[in-house]
């Protein structure tokens, strides 16, 4: 008799969990944000893209990404207050006056949202100016800045390596982006 209860209590969770799996009719499972991870030369930092806020931009990293696009750049600005990536002339130090003054092809799209702002570990989009010419510069925040709120598309913010951007320097190279 035990052993039949114990059968009983296997086949309803099974049925159950596989009954969890499948959505409700009419409904879609949620899809994860897809995650940057970029390996630089310090160690690995995790990006979580916030797609539902930005899905324009987030679609255009993830594009250029899937391109290995970043791969070999160096972040060209460091300062107190973020750190910055994505101009291909990173890739040539003999360029280094050059560094920060080009990117791809602009995204065309301002995707500022009033609910998120820049706190350490935000990612946003950099533009000279106008938001609608953001292209493949990106910034992580190591301070908070009020001041950008508004300004800036948010595309992501970083779930592990803070310490790793904390350590960046000028001419540091990004070995490798990826999306997982």
């Amino acid at each position: 008799m035990m052993r039949r209860q114990w059968r009983i209590v296997i086949v309803g969770a099974v049925v159950a969990g596989v009954g969890l799996m499948w959505p409700v009719s009419g409904q879609t499972p949620k899809t994860p944000n897809p995650v940057l991870v970029l390996e630089t030369a310090k160690g690995l930092i995790e990006v979580e893209l916030l797609r539902g806020d930005a899905p324009k931009s987030v679609d255009y990293i993830v594009a250029l990404v899937q391109k290995n696009f970043y791969r070999g750049f160096r972040f060209h600005r460091v300062e107190r207050m973020l750190v910055q990536v994505g101009d291909p002339n990173s890739r040539d130090v003999s360029k280094k006056a050059w560094w920060g003054r080009s990117g791809g092809p602009s995204i065309g799209v301002a995707e500022i949202s009033r609910r998120l702002i820049h706190v350490r570990g935000t990612v946003g989009l950099a533009h000279s100016g106008n938001p609608q010419f953001a292209n493949s510069q990106f910034y992580i925040m190591k301070d908070a800045s009020p001041s950008l709120n508004g300004k800036f598309t948010i595309i992501g913010r970083v779930r592990a390596g803070m310490p790793v951007v904390d350590t960046l320097q000028v001419g540091d190279i990004l070995k490798q982006a990826t999306i997982k």
